[in-house]
Protein backbone atom coordinates (compact mmCIF):
# COMPACT_ATOMS: atom_id res chain seq x y z
CA UNK A 1 0.00 0.00 0.00
CA UNK A 2 1.45 3.50 -0.88
CA UNK A 3 1.44 5.88 1.20
CA UNK A 4 -1.88 8.83 1.08
CA UNK A 5 -1.79 11.70 -1.17
CA UNK A 6 -2.64 13.68 2.02
CA UNK A 7 0.84 12.50 3.78
CA UNK A 8 3.98 14.42 3.84
CA UNK A 9 6.69 13.32 1.34
CA UNK A 10 10.12 14.32 -0.22
CA UNK A 11 10.85 16.24 -3.62
CA UNK A 12 14.52 15.49 -3.69
CA UNK A 13 15.79 18.01 -0.69
CA UNK A 14 12.88 19.54 -0.40
CA UNK A 15 9.98 18.05 2.17
CA UNK A 16 5.88 18.36 1.04
CA UNK A 17 3.48 18.52 3.40
CA UNK A 18 1.54 16.06 0.66
CA UNK A 19 1.18 14.96 -2.69
CA UNK A 20 -0.70 17.56 -4.10
CA UNK A 21 0.41 19.69 -6.86
CA UNK A 22 -1.34 23.23 -7.71
CA UNK A 23 -0.79 23.11 -11.23
CA UNK A 24 0.38 26.35 -13.13
CA UNK A 25 -2.62 28.37 -14.84
CA UNK A 26 -2.77 32.06 -15.60
CA UNK A 27 -4.47 34.44 -14.24
CA UNK A 28 -4.17 37.56 -15.92
CA UNK A 29 -3.85 39.83 -12.27
CA UNK A 30 -0.35 41.49 -12.38
CA UNK A 31 0.07 44.89 -13.36
CA UNK A 32 1.04 46.70 -16.73
CA UNK A 33 4.52 46.39 -15.88
CA UNK A 34 4.20 42.75 -14.93
CA UNK A 35 4.89 43.05 -11.53
CA UNK A 36 2.80 40.64 -9.60
CA UNK A 37 0.07 42.55 -7.04
CA UNK A 38 -0.54 42.86 -3.43
CA UNK A 39 -3.87 40.11 -4.33
CA UNK A 40 -1.26 37.71 -5.63
CA UNK A 41 0.25 37.23 -2.22
CA UNK A 42 -3.25 36.82 -0.98
CA UNK A 43 -4.36 33.97 -3.86
CA UNK A 44 -1.50 32.17 -3.24
CA UNK A 45 -1.34 32.11 0.16
CA UNK A 46 -5.23 30.87 0.81
CA UNK A 47 -4.02 28.48 -1.48
CA UNK A 48 -0.60 27.44 0.62
CA UNK A 49 -1.90 23.99 2.14
CA UNK A 50 -0.71 22.24 -1.17
CA UNK A 51 2.62 20.48 -1.10
CA UNK A 52 4.13 22.29 -3.91
CA UNK A 53 2.41 25.24 -5.53
CA UNK A 54 3.96 25.98 -9.25
CA UNK A 55 3.17 29.35 -10.49
CA UNK A 56 1.04 30.82 -13.23
CA UNK A 57 3.63 30.78 -16.30
CA UNK A 58 5.79 33.65 -15.80
CA UNK A 59 7.78 35.98 -18.66
CA UNK A 60 11.46 35.97 -18.52
CA UNK A 61 11.70 39.22 -20.94
CA UNK A 62 9.58 41.48 -22.45
CA UNK A 63 9.79 39.46 -25.99
CA UNK A 64 8.65 36.31 -23.47
CA UNK A 65 5.41 37.88 -22.33
CA UNK A 66 2.68 37.41 -24.22
CA UNK A 67 -0.36 37.60 -22.88
CA UNK A 68 -2.35 40.35 -21.25
CA UNK A 69 -1.22 41.08 -17.26
CA UNK A 70 1.03 38.45 -17.10
CA UNK A 71 3.82 39.05 -15.00
CA UNK A 72 7.70 38.45 -15.20
CA UNK A 73 10.87 37.54 -13.70
CA UNK A 74 13.12 40.25 -15.29
CA UNK A 75 14.02 43.26 -13.10
CA UNK A 76 13.79 43.98 -9.84
CA UNK A 77 10.21 45.70 -9.16
CA UNK A 78 9.23 42.21 -10.28
CA UNK A 79 11.62 40.08 -7.98
CA UNK A 80 9.95 42.72 -5.25
CA UNK A 81 6.57 41.77 -6.41
CA UNK A 82 6.87 38.52 -5.88
CA UNK A 83 8.47 38.36 -2.72
CA UNK A 84 5.12 38.59 -0.33
CA UNK A 85 3.58 36.16 -2.71
CA UNK A 86 6.82 33.54 -1.86
CA UNK A 87 6.03 34.23 1.90
CA UNK A 88 2.63 33.89 2.04
CA UNK A 89 2.87 30.26 0.45
CA UNK A 90 5.41 29.47 2.32
CA UNK A 91 3.90 30.68 5.65
CA UNK A 92 1.08 28.11 5.32
CA UNK A 93 3.72 25.31 4.75
CA UNK A 94 3.85 24.51 0.51
CA UNK A 95 6.88 24.74 -1.75
CA UNK A 96 6.30 27.23 -4.33
CA UNK A 97 8.13 26.97 -8.02
CA UNK A 98 7.92 29.92 -10.62
CA UNK A 99 6.95 28.97 -14.17
CA UNK A 100 9.31 30.60 -16.51
CA UNK A 101 7.28 30.94 -19.51
CA UNK A 102 8.54 32.09 -22.71
CA UNK A 103 5.37 32.36 -24.84
CA UNK A 104 7.40 32.85 -28.23
CA UNK A 105 4.76 33.21 -30.95
CA UNK A 106 1.86 32.91 -28.72
CA UNK A 107 1.96 36.86 -28.43
CA UNK A 108 0.91 39.95 -29.24
CA UNK A 109 2.40 43.56 -29.52
CA UNK A 110 -0.70 44.83 -27.83
CA UNK A 111 0.38 42.67 -24.70
CA UNK A 112 4.08 43.21 -24.91
CA UNK A 113 6.19 45.97 -23.29
CA UNK A 114 7.42 48.89 -25.77
CA UNK A 115 10.41 48.10 -27.69
CA UNK A 116 9.85 44.11 -27.25
CA UNK A 117 9.65 41.52 -30.24
CA UNK A 118 7.89 38.32 -31.28
CA UNK A 119 9.95 35.33 -31.85
CA UNK A 120 9.74 32.13 -32.63
CA UNK A 121 12.07 29.22 -34.49
CA UNK A 122 10.39 30.20 -37.45
CA UNK A 123 8.87 32.75 -39.47
CA UNK A 124 5.13 30.89 -38.61
CA UNK A 125 2.41 32.02 -37.38
CA UNK A 126 -0.26 30.51 -35.11
CA UNK A 127 -3.65 29.57 -36.44
CA UNK A 128 -6.68 32.19 -35.07
CA UNK A 129 -6.35 34.85 -32.18
CA UNK A 130 -5.94 36.00 -28.65
CA UNK A 131 -6.97 38.58 -26.42
CA UNK A 132 -5.47 42.06 -26.04
CA UNK A 133 -6.45 44.81 -23.42
CA UNK A 134 -6.33 47.89 -25.57
CA UNK A 135 -8.01 46.37 -28.84
CA UNK A 136 -9.81 43.24 -27.87
CA UNK A 137 -9.14 40.26 -29.82
CA UNK A 138 -7.02 39.83 -32.69
CA UNK A 139 -5.27 37.73 -35.01
CA UNK A 140 -1.86 36.15 -34.03
CA UNK A 141 1.01 38.10 -36.24
CA UNK A 142 3.96 36.23 -38.11
CA UNK A 143 6.94 36.22 -35.60
CA UNK A 144 10.62 36.69 -36.15
CA UNK A 145 12.64 34.04 -36.93
CA UNK A 146 15.42 34.17 -34.12
CA UNK A 147 18.79 34.58 -35.39
CA UNK A 148 21.92 33.50 -33.67
CA UNK A 149 21.86 36.26 -31.28
CA UNK A 150 18.27 35.70 -30.33
CA UNK A 151 18.34 32.32 -29.41
CA UNK A 152 21.49 33.29 -27.44
CA UNK A 153 19.60 36.14 -25.54
CA UNK A 154 16.31 34.01 -24.56
CA UNK A 155 19.19 31.12 -22.91
CA UNK A 156 20.30 34.18 -20.97
CA UNK A 157 16.48 34.95 -20.30
CA UNK A 158 15.74 31.90 -18.48
CA UNK A 159 19.13 31.88 -16.46
CA UNK A 160 18.41 35.54 -15.40
CA UNK A 161 14.77 34.98 -14.61
CA UNK A 162 15.64 31.66 -12.36
CA UNK A 163 17.65 33.65 -10.27
CA UNK A 164 15.81 36.44 -9.83
CA UNK A 165 13.20 33.66 -8.63
CA UNK A 166 15.85 32.31 -6.10
CA UNK A 167 16.07 35.98 -5.29
CA UNK A 168 12.37 36.44 -4.69
CA UNK A 169 12.16 33.29 -2.21
CA UNK A 170 11.28 30.72 -4.70
CA UNK A 171 12.11 27.67 -3.84
CA UNK A 172 12.89 26.64 -7.95
CA UNK A 173 11.23 26.93 -11.08
CA UNK A 174 9.42 25.05 -13.50
CA UNK A 175 10.75 25.36 -17.35
CA UNK A 176 7.77 25.62 -19.26
CA UNK A 177 8.20 23.19 -22.19
CA UNK A 178 4.32 22.51 -23.27
CA UNK A 179 1.30 24.06 -24.55
CA UNK A 180 2.72 25.31 -27.59
CA UNK A 181 5.42 27.69 -25.51
CA UNK A 182 8.82 28.77 -27.10
CA UNK A 183 10.57 25.45 -25.83
CA UNK A 184 7.63 23.40 -27.27
CA UNK A 185 7.78 24.95 -29.99
CA UNK A 186 11.64 24.37 -31.33
CA UNK A 187 10.64 20.63 -30.36
CA UNK A 188 7.76 20.52 -32.58
CA UNK A 189 8.78 19.80 -36.60
CA UNK A 190 5.68 21.53 -37.10
CA UNK A 191 6.79 24.82 -35.55
CA UNK A 192 10.44 24.14 -35.99
CA UNK A 193 11.74 24.23 -39.56
CA UNK A 194 14.95 25.63 -39.56
CA UNK A 195 17.86 23.85 -41.69
CA UNK A 196 20.94 24.95 -39.23
CA UNK A 197 21.69 23.25 -35.70
CA UNK A 198 18.86 24.01 -33.49
CA UNK A 199 16.26 22.42 -36.51
CA UNK A 200 15.94 18.94 -38.37
CA UNK A 201 17.04 16.50 -36.45
CA UNK A 202 15.34 15.12 -33.34
CA UNK A 203 18.51 16.21 -31.43
CA UNK A 204 18.45 19.51 -32.91
CA UNK A 205 14.98 20.47 -32.29
CA UNK A 206 15.53 19.51 -28.35
CA UNK A 207 18.90 21.27 -28.10
CA UNK A 208 17.36 24.85 -27.25
CA UNK A 209 15.46 23.21 -24.11
CA UNK A 210 18.31 21.27 -23.36
CA UNK A 211 21.02 24.01 -22.80
CA UNK A 212 18.21 26.14 -21.26
CA UNK A 213 17.79 23.43 -18.78
CA UNK A 214 21.50 22.95 -18.46
CA UNK A 215 22.11 26.87 -18.08
CA UNK A 216 19.37 27.34 -15.19
CA UNK A 217 20.57 24.35 -13.44
CA UNK A 218 25.00 25.45 -13.24
CA UNK A 219 22.83 28.85 -12.30
CA UNK A 220 20.74 27.79 -9.33
CA UNK A 221 21.02 23.96 -8.96
CA UNK A 222 19.56 21.18 -10.25
CA UNK A 223 17.37 20.38 -6.90
CA UNK A 224 15.58 23.63 -7.59
CA UNK A 225 14.56 23.07 -11.46
CA UNK A 226 11.42 21.21 -13.16
CA UNK A 227 10.42 20.89 -16.01
CA UNK A 228 6.95 20.90 -17.72
CA UNK A 229 6.24 18.60 -20.59
CA UNK A 230 3.06 17.96 -22.90
CA UNK A 231 3.87 15.32 -25.83
CA UNK A 232 0.18 14.78 -27.62
CA UNK A 233 -0.66 17.88 -26.35
CA UNK A 234 -2.65 20.36 -28.52
CA UNK A 235 -2.72 23.71 -27.10
CA UNK A 236 -1.25 26.67 -28.68
CA UNK A 237 -1.26 25.00 -32.49
CA UNK A 238 0.66 21.92 -31.96
CA UNK A 239 -0.07 18.43 -32.45
CA UNK A 240 1.55 14.79 -32.08
CA UNK A 241 4.05 13.72 -34.93
CA UNK A 242 5.91 10.74 -36.62
CA UNK A 243 8.61 11.22 -33.52
CA UNK A 244 6.60 12.19 -30.59
CA UNK A 245 7.80 9.25 -28.78
CA UNK A 246 11.62 9.11 -30.46
CA UNK A 247 11.58 13.12 -29.12
CA UNK A 248 10.10 12.67 -25.37
CA UNK A 249 12.41 9.69 -24.42
CA UNK A 250 15.81 11.42 -25.45
CA UNK A 251 14.75 14.21 -23.76
CA UNK A 252 14.23 12.49 -20.47
CA UNK A 253 17.64 10.41 -20.76
CA UNK A 254 19.22 14.26 -21.47
CA UNK A 255 16.96 16.12 -18.65
CA UNK A 256 18.09 13.50 -16.41
CA UNK A 257 21.54 13.73 -16.78
CA UNK A 258 21.43 17.27 -16.48
CA UNK A 259 19.78 16.76 -12.91
CA UNK A 260 16.16 18.54 -13.08
CA UNK A 261 14.31 17.63 -9.77
CA UNK A 262 10.98 16.85 -11.24
CA UNK A 263 9.26 16.01 -14.55
CA UNK A 264 6.00 17.54 -14.90
CA UNK A 265 3.54 15.95 -17.52
CA UNK A 266 0.32 17.60 -19.00
CA UNK A 267 -2.59 15.39 -19.40
CA UNK A 268 -4.87 17.19 -20.75
CA UNK A 269 -7.98 14.50 -21.36
CA UNK A 270 -10.25 15.74 -18.78
CA UNK A 271 -9.98 19.00 -20.87
CA UNK A 272 -11.43 16.77 -24.05
CA UNK A 273 -7.85 16.42 -25.66
CA UNK A 274 -6.39 13.05 -26.56
CA UNK A 275 -5.19 10.93 -24.01
CA UNK A 276 -1.48 10.55 -24.06
CA UNK A 277 -1.03 6.67 -24.96
CA UNK A 278 -0.62 5.08 -21.54
CA UNK A 279 2.00 2.64 -23.06
CA UNK A 280 3.79 5.70 -23.48
CA UNK A 281 3.04 7.39 -20.22
CA UNK A 282 4.18 4.36 -18.47
CA UNK A 283 7.95 4.42 -20.90
CA UNK A 284 8.49 8.07 -19.87
CA UNK A 285 7.89 7.29 -16.11
CA UNK A 286 9.81 4.00 -16.36
CA UNK A 287 12.40 6.71 -18.13
CA UNK A 288 12.54 9.33 -15.00
CA UNK A 289 14.89 8.61 -11.94
CA UNK A 290 13.09 11.38 -9.98
CA UNK A 291 10.19 13.04 -9.10
CA UNK A 292 7.30 12.29 -11.40
CA UNK A 293 4.55 14.91 -11.34
CA UNK A 294 0.74 14.34 -13.62
CA UNK A 295 -0.82 17.02 -13.63
CA UNK A 296 -4.83 17.19 -14.90
CA UNK A 297 -6.15 14.78 -11.97
CA UNK A 298 -9.88 14.88 -11.84
CA UNK A 299 -10.37 14.16 -8.21
CA UNK A 300 -9.09 12.45 -4.61
CA UNK A 301 -9.48 9.42 -5.95
CA UNK A 302 -7.99 9.67 -9.71
CA UNK A 303 -4.70 11.07 -7.78
CA UNK A 304 -4.35 8.52 -5.32
CA UNK A 305 -5.17 5.66 -7.78
CA UNK A 306 -2.29 7.01 -9.92
CA UNK A 307 -0.15 7.11 -6.80
CA UNK A 308 -0.63 3.70 -6.04
CA UNK A 309 -0.64 2.77 -9.05
CA UNK A 310 3.35 3.61 -9.79
CA UNK A 311 1.63 6.73 -12.11
CA UNK A 312 3.19 9.37 -10.66
CA UNK A 313 4.53 10.67 -7.49
CA UNK A 314 2.86 13.78 -7.33
CA UNK A 315 -0.49 14.79 -8.00
CA UNK A 316 -1.29 18.28 -9.67
CA UNK A 317 -4.73 19.62 -9.72
CA UNK A 318 -5.61 23.02 -11.59
CA UNK A 319 -9.18 24.68 -12.17
CA UNK A 320 -10.38 22.88 -9.06
CA UNK A 321 -7.81 25.02 -6.92
CA UNK A 322 -9.09 28.12 -8.33
CA UNK A 323 -12.73 27.90 -6.67
CA UNK A 324 -11.38 25.61 -3.36
CA UNK A 325 -8.57 27.44 -2.16
CA UNK A 326 -8.85 24.58 0.46
CA UNK A 327 -8.87 22.19 -1.63
CA UNK A 328 -6.40 19.59 -0.03
CA UNK A 329 -9.02 19.78 3.16
CA UNK A 330 -12.03 19.45 1.16
CA UNK A 331 -10.39 16.74 -0.43
CA UNK A 332 -9.42 14.92 2.91
CA UNK A 333 -12.77 15.36 4.21
CA UNK A 334 -14.89 14.23 0.98
CA UNK A 335 -16.48 17.49 0.98
CA UNK A 336 -18.39 18.82 -2.31
CA UNK A 337 -16.14 20.95 -4.26
CA UNK A 338 -17.20 24.69 -5.42
CA UNK A 339 -17.00 25.03 -9.09
CA UNK A 340 -15.11 27.85 -10.47
CA UNK A 341 -16.47 30.79 -12.70
CA UNK A 342 -14.97 30.93 -16.02
CA UNK A 343 -16.20 34.26 -16.60
CA UNK A 344 -13.66 35.40 -14.10
CA UNK A 345 -10.42 33.45 -14.78
CA UNK A 346 -8.92 35.98 -16.22
CA UNK A 347 -10.56 39.31 -15.50
CA UNK A 348 -8.43 41.91 -13.27
CA UNK A 349 -9.04 42.53 -9.57
CA UNK A 350 -10.36 40.18 -6.50
CA UNK A 351 -14.11 38.55 -7.99
CA UNK A 352 -13.25 35.10 -9.11
CA UNK A 353 -9.90 35.40 -7.60
CA UNK A 354 -9.64 35.65 -3.78
CA UNK A 355 -12.99 35.57 -2.68
CA UNK A 356 -13.34 31.80 -2.93
CA UNK A 357 -14.33 30.91 0.68
CA UNK A 358 -12.78 27.79 2.65
CA UNK A 359 -15.20 25.45 4.08
CA UNK A 360 -17.14 26.26 7.05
Amino acid sequence: MTASIFAPTKMGPHSLQNRVVMNPMTRSRADVDAVPTPIMAEYYGQRGTAGLIVTEGTAPSPNGRGYARTPGLWNDAQVAGWTPVTAAAHAKGAKIFAQIMHTGRVSHAGNMPEGAKIVAPSAIALAGQMYTDAAGMQDYPVPQEMTEADIQQAKAEFVTAAKNAIAAGFDGVELHAANGYLLEQFISPDTNKRVDGWGGSVANRSRFLLEVAQEVVAAIGGDKVGVRISPYGMASGMAAYAEVDETYLALMARLAEIGLIYVHLVDHAAMGNPAIPAEFRAKLKAAWPRTFIVGGSVDAASAQAAVDAGAADLVGFGRAFIANPDLVARMQAGASLAAPDSATFYTPGEKGYTDYPALG
